[in-house]
């Protein structure tokens, strides 16, 4: 699969640091881009809106926490 992100408009977390520790997510409709805020002109993972709304629902019910 070969997604055009040269127009996504990228958006990081309000509780992001300056450090430049982040992700960055796109919603590109019919897909969802996340990449490192670090290296902008990098690789990009590229998500389904259900797979991403998964992803999101396991992480506020704490199952990707580490024990």
């Amino acid at each position: 699969m070969n997604i055009d992100l040269s127009q996504a408009e990228w958006h990081k977390s309000a509780k992001s640091t300056a450090t430049g520790g982040c992700v960055e997510v796109a919603d590109l409709g019919a897909h969802v881009a996340v990449r490192d805020s670090k290296n902008p002109t990098g690789p990009a993972l590229v998500f389904t809106p259900h797979e991403w709304d998964c992803f999101l629902d396991g992480a506020r019910k704490g199952e990707f926490d580490q024990v």
